[in-house]
């Protein structure tokens, strides 16, 4: 299931991307060029691994996890975070819980689109991808 989020896919669209730093607690300087910042995923499969690196001008990241086993990540922001990876209702939900707190994000595949749905609160981040050819 897993595989049909393989790929190299392209942010195209981006809506209270700004609100959804804040609320997690980013700083302006960082928001303002994470707002700027138009990156590339790219997730793949090895065997039981899933690895999904995140590639844009200003900084690179690079996560591989297994589905369903809670691992430490240090996110793009810095954040130390426990994150568990599911597949639920066709979606490749991410959780990442720190200091009390926990966000969502959930990816959905239509096609060549991927959906991006990040989720802090009240707060809900939509950002859209397409898939390179």
């Amino acid at each position: 299931m897993v595989e049909a989020f393989c790929g190299t896919w392209n942010l195209k669209e981006s809506d209270k991307f700004d609100d959804y730093m804040k609320a997690l607690g980013v700083g302006f300087a960082t928001r303002t060029v994470g707002n700027m910042t138009k990156p590339t995923t790219i997730i793949s499969v090895d065997g039981d691994k899933v690895t999904v690196k995140t590639q844009s001008a200003v900084k690179n990241t690079e996560l591989t996890f297994k589905l369903d086993e809670e691992f430490d990540e240090v996110t793009a922001d810095d954040r130390k975070v426990k994150s568990l990876v599911k597949i639920e209702n066709g979606k490749l939900v991410h959780v990442q819980k720190w200091d009390g707190k926990e966000t969502t994000l959930e990816r959905a595949v239509d096609g060549n689109k991927l959906t991006l749905t990040l989720t802090m609160g009240d707060v809900v981040c939509t950002r859209r991808y397409e898939k390179a050819e």
